[in-house]
């Protein structure tokens, strides 16, 4: 593997990185000076392409395979079920990943940063976005960066190494955030959250920026753009979209098996409404309800679990198959979860379906609520979480 080939994948990577993402002049150069491949291990899974297909690369037995794949715009798996099984295996518990370059280039370019200034970045993983960010505030700024995982963060200080990257490596609970080196004027983080940790705005100077994956429940994701006022109170908006795996203490719980005690219910609304809604919609149903919905296809059937993430034993199933006027929903526990979900969305369609981009959050200590169109117009005060135990 030359240089210049190394030079031409960092360009085609580049290149396709979506023009609707941020595509900031300054972060696309640090990517061209901080190779991707340094980050990525010889064994890893690739979610490759739009169709997300999963495969293991290896860069012993097939190593134009291994260098495709990281010099694409697709995830790399690193790490199955917190590093218990192996990752060659085939586990679909995925918990730590070298991120899509076109979700970097977005959070790194919302984060707007300056040189010279101070970062705190949540979630180490690989140490690329850690790296990116010491060449991004340069010399005279400093980059303090979190991983829970020690395997996970071992690795990272090695590869950062070899990188010549040098930022203060901590091994913690990123929740926390690291006092000592506060204050802050940046804030990135690379997990996703549902409830905002006080420490990261206690931690952020006036001001200052946090850029975080809010993953409340429903679908993938939304980016989170919060400034910090004076009064210690945050808020902003959300200009996009963002996946990431879930804090470990903010992770939902396992779902409780069928006890078989549930009831057989019908509905005239089309499960696929609830699995296909637009980003506005699901963000709307997750602030509302505090519930989480996921599904799955097979053939032209739908399949889809409305969890409850206070109480895992109460969860309905909703499927949808073609030619029918009322689907099937199956209700685990006392909750109409199905009622409560749908009441959300017609919600949602009561105020004229906003799309993402108009509403926002404002945090203050304890709590954090959804508002649309202007920090005054409160429509949403968001179900507050605890965290679980790691």
């Amino acid at each position: 593997m030359t240089t210049p080939d190394v030079g031409q994948r960092i360009e085609r990577m580049i290149n396709e990185i979506p023009p609707a993402r941020q595509r900031t002049d300054y972060v696309l150069d640090a990517m061209r000076a901080v190779p991707r491949h340094l980050f990525v291990p010889a064994h890893a899974l690739g979610v490759l392409g739009a169709a997300e297909v999963e495969q293991i690369i290896d860069r012993d037995a097939d190593p134009e395979a291994w260098w495709e794949a990281v010099y694409s715009t697709s995830v790399i798996v690193t790490q199955v079920s917190d590093g218990t099984e192996d990752i060659t295996l085939g586990a679909k518990n995925f918990t730590s990943s070298a991120s899509s370059p076109s979700t970097v280039a977005d959070l790194l370019g919302w984060l707007d940063h300056e040189p010279g200034q101070r970062v705190l970045e949540i979630g180490t993983g690989t140490g690329w976005t850690a790296a990116l960010l010491c060449h991004l505030v340069g010399e005279q700024g400093s980059v303090t960066s979190i991983e829970i995982d020690s395997a996970v963060a071992e690795r990272a200080a090695k590869s950062l190494a070899t990188a010549g990257a040098q930022p203060h490596l901590i091994t913690g609970d990123g929740a926390a955030g690291c006092a000592e080196r506060a204050p802050y004027d940046r804030v990135h983080v690379t997990c996703g959250i549902h409830t905002v940790p006080q420490a990261w705005i206690e931690q952020t100077r006036p001001g200052g920026v946090i850029v975080l994956p809010y993953c409340p429940g429903l679908g993938n994701g939304h980016l989170l753009r919060l400034t910090v006022l004076p009064d210690g109170v945050a808020y902003g908006r959300f200009p996009g979209f963002a996946a990431y795996m879930m804090m470990r203490s903010q992770r939902p719980p396992d779902t409780v098996p069928d006890d078989g005690n549930g009831q057989d219910l019908t509905t005239r609304i089309d499960p696929r409404a609830i699995a296909y809604a637009p980003p506005g919609a699901l963000l709307a149903m997750a602030a509302l309800t505090g519930l989480q919905v996921t599904f799955k296809e097979e053939g032209e059937q739908l399949f889809l679990w409305v969890v409850d993430q206070e109480d895992p034993r109460t969860w309905t199933l909703a499927t949808y198959a073609p030619g029918q006027v009322e689907y099937e929903v199956y209700q685990l526990g006392d909750r109409p979860l199905w009622d409560v979900v749908t009441d959300a969305y017609f919600r949602w369609v009561s105020w004229g379906e906003p799309d993402r981009d108009r509403f926002g959050m404002t945090v203050i200590p304890g709590d954090q609520w959804i508002w649309l169109d202007n920090p005054g117009n409160t429509v949403i005060p968001v179900v507050v979480r605890a965290p679980r135990a790691t």
